[in-house]
């Protein structure tokens, strides 16, 4: 089944409870000061696109970018549940973002993510994405993997709102 992506706001109930199961999954994996979360006031900020995934309506995962100073953008909370993973919608969620970041003439994008994800790494490893030294505010940490890709110049786009994966 296709999923349909689009961006959305995050203040949703079905959205919520799925961010919160994120929240918990990645508090399993990693202490408190190494997960870099933005929470839904943040996820809801004029630099943020959140996009969220569906299949038949309902929320498989989401992701955002969040466009930084300079020529980058970032990518955060990306996530799919249990069942739509190794189904491509992690990778559809990616390549939205990607898609969006080059239509807004962003020449990077980053990420932060940790080292206890093979599956994470893997997608990021397979979409092109090189690591590379922290950026930002971000800080060495042994639990974490930073990560960039150059993107490939593209028009820029009158409305990119909406992808099919």
């Amino acid at each position: 089944m296709p999923v349909e992506i689009a961006i959305e706001d995050p203040d949703q109930p079905e959205v919520r409870a799925l961010l919160a199961k994120a929240d918990a999954y990645y508090a399993v994996l990693y202490p408190a000061e190494s997960n870099h979360l933005l929470d839904v006031t943040e996820l809801r900020r004029p630099e943020v696109a959140f996009f969220v995934a569906r299949r038949e309506g309902a929320v498989v995962g989401f992701g955002c970018l969040v466009r930084q100073d300079g020529d980058y953008g970032e990518i955060k909370r990306l996530y799919v549940i249990d069942a739509a993973r190794g189904a491509g919608a992690g990778r559809a969620v990616l390549d939205c973002i990607e898609r969006h970041a080059a239509s807004l003439g962003l020449r990077f994008l980053r990420l932060e993510t940790g080292i206890r994800q093979p599956e994470a790494l893997s997608l990021y490893r397979a979409a092109g994405f090189r690591e590379r030294p922290p950026f930002g505010a971000y800080q060495n940490d042994p639990l974490s993997l930073f990560m960039e890709k150059r993107l490939a110049p593209r028009p820029r786009a009158k409305d990119v709102s909406r992808y099919r994966g």
